[in-house]
Order: structure tokens, then sequence, then C-alpha cells
């Protein structure tokens, strides 16, 4: 077997990003603090490196919306963590081939804090989160820091993702394998996916032949 781990993305690769529901808590976090804060967010440099905290307070949230913000945020992220079909199904199945499962995602702690409430909780031998590491995709320190806790080398795992971030060439250019999950009879939505010359799958099931036939 040339592979011993199968690392996936989170975000569009075992969830799916809903934008209705973004937009939604854009409007729900507005009427506490204010328009405007959606724009403060997405430039905030740190929302998926620091405590989610201290990410709200820099993107100019006041000390006292800053619960209130926080549980609006949790109601989202509760409703998000719901596997796309047979992703749970896809990683018991590695798991029954032998192969040591990790998740690398870029998300805000909110993510991690409730994570052992969502269905994939006690599925994966490592899981990174860049609001712990404090570091994001594509820092080679976060494929690396996976690989370490999966204790295989990255020249024998391989990582999972729709492209966002520079993840697909961030992968490669620690040792990893990588392969592009995209909507079937679409172009994957990066820009930069566009382009990628290796594997792809339209859906998370089909990652187990691509990774038997590397």
């Amino acid at each position: 077997m040339r592979f011993q781990a199968v690392i996936f993305d989170l975000w569009d690769t075992l969830i799916a990003w809903d934008k209705e529901a973004s937009d939604e808590l854009s409007e729900r976090v507005n009427a506490v603090v204010g328009d405007g804060f959606a724009a403060r967010w997405r430039s905030s440099p740190n929302r998926y490196t620091a405590p989610i905290r201290t990410a709200l307070a820099d993107a100019g949230v006041p000390p006292e919306a800053i619960e209130d913000v926080c549980t609006l945020r949790a109601d989202y992220v509760r409703r998000s963590l719901v596997p796309v079909a047979g992703a749970v199904e896809t990683l018991e199945e590695l798991r029954r081939r032998g192969y040591r499962l990790g998740l690398i995602t870029v998300c805000s702690e909110d993510v991690e804090r409730l994570w052992p409430e969502s269905e994939f909780a006690g599925l994966f031998d490592a899981e990174v989160f860049s609001s712990r590491l404090g570091v994001s995709k594509p820092d080679p320190r976060i494929y690396l820091a996976c690989c370490e806790e999966l204790g295989v080398e990255p020249e024998r795992a391989v990582f999972v993702g729709d492209g966002a971030n520079d993840e697909l060439e961030g992968a490669r250019r620690v040792g990893m394998e990588a392969i592009l999950i995209h909507a079937p009879g679409e172009e994957p939505f990066w820009p930069e996916a566009r382009s990628w010359d290796g594997a792809r799958v339209t859906s998370i099931p089909e990652v187990v032949e691509v990774i038997e036939q590397c």
C-alpha cells in the first residue's frame, strides 16, 4: 500500500458551505454590532488563527456584544457541521482498509469547540484546527503537524480538498500527494484550482478508489 494516511479538508469537502446560512449569520450579527461586521471579519488576519473572542474583538465587536455574537456563531457552526453524502461511510471504509485518517481545517475556534457534538467526533486519528495551531494553510507547518500526529511521513499521506487557500499545492510542497474535489459538471470554485493537474473526484466516496489506484 503506497499511502498510509488520508487527510481531509473540512469546508466544501466533508461539509458544505451554505452561502445563504452564512449571509443570514452576517445579518444577525449586524443586528447586534451594526452594519459592516462581515467585511471587517473577512479582512481580519487572525480570524482563523486566534481564539474566537480575540478575533471578534479585533474585528470590531465591542466587549459587551462578544458573548451574544459567540452564541449566534455557535448556532451557525452546529448547523454547518453536517457530513456531505457518503462522508462518514467513506471515512469508515478507509479505516477498515487500514488507513490512518487526518483532518486539516482552516477555521475559527468555535468549530473546534463544537466538533465533539458533530457526527465526525471520533472518526479521525489526528485533527488539526488552524485556530489551535495558530497557522493556516498553506503554511507547511499545518500539514507537517498532522503527519507528525498521525505518525507518517508526508510522502505516505494524501490530502483531499476543494483547493481553497492554495491547499493542494501546499500539500505537494511538503511531499504529500493531493486530490481535488469539486462539484460534478462544474469547474472548481477556486480559480487557482482550475488548472490542477493531479487527481480529481466529484464525491467523497470516489476517494477510496482513486487512492487505491495511486
